[in-house]
C-alpha cells in the first residue's frame, strides 16, 4: 500500500469538517487563521504521528516522534500532540483532552503570544516552586489536576 504524500496529507486534515458546536467552530477558525492549527498538524506530520479527529474541533497526533517540550501531551491550536497513545494517556489522566482543550482555548485568545507567555510564566513557575506548572497561569487557567500536575 502506498503511503500518502505528507502535502496531501497535510491538505486532508486541514479540509476537516465534522459537527462543532459553535464556540468550539469559533476557535477552531481563529486558530487556523492565527496559523496555530496548521503549525500543530505540520508538527504531527512531521513527526510521524498518526493524527485523528476529535471531540470540539480538535485533532489528536498520537505517537508523534517529535516530542519538543519534556510532557505527556502539548497543544499546538487545535492540534494536541502525544508521543504515547492518547487512550494510554487517559489512562494516567482522565480529564487530559479537556484539560489541552483549555489550552487550545488560550493559542485562540492569545494567538502568537500563547508561546512566549507560556514559557515566561514557565519561569516564574519554576523561580516560585521549582516545577513548571504550579505558578503558570496558563497552566492553572488549563486545570492542573485536568492536565495531571499536582
Amino acid at each position: 500500500m502506498c503511503t500518502p504524500h505528507p502535502a496531501n496529507r497535510f491538505l486532508g486534515l486541514i479540509r476537516h469538517n465534522r459537527r462543532v458546536l459553535p464556540r468550539y467552530r469559533i476557535r477552531q477558525v481563529i486558530n487556523y487563521i492565527n496559523l496555530s492549527t496548521p503549525l500543530g498538524l505540520l508538527v504531527g506530520v512531521l513527526g510521524r504521528a498518526k493524527i485523528s479527529h476529535e471531540k470540539d474541533g480538535l485533532f489528536v497526533a498520537e505517537q508523534c516522534r517529535l516530542m519538543l517540550p519534556d510532557a505527556g501531551a502539548f497543544t499546538i491550536g487545535n492540534v494536541v500532540i502525544t508521543g504515547q497513545t492518547i487512550a494510554r494517556l487517559q489512562g494516567f489522566f482522565p480529564e487530559i483532552l479537556d484539560h489541552e482543550a483549555a489550552h487550545s482555548s488560550q493559542w485562540a485568545w492569545l494567538g502568537p503570544l500563547f508561546l512566549p507567555l507560556y514559557v515566561i510564566w514557565m519561569g516564574w513557575s519554576m523561580l516560585r516552586t521549582g516545577n513548571r506548572a504550579t505558578r503558570n497561569y496558563l497552566e492553572r487557567w488549563a486545570g492542573l489536576k485536568r492536565g495531571g500536575y499536582e
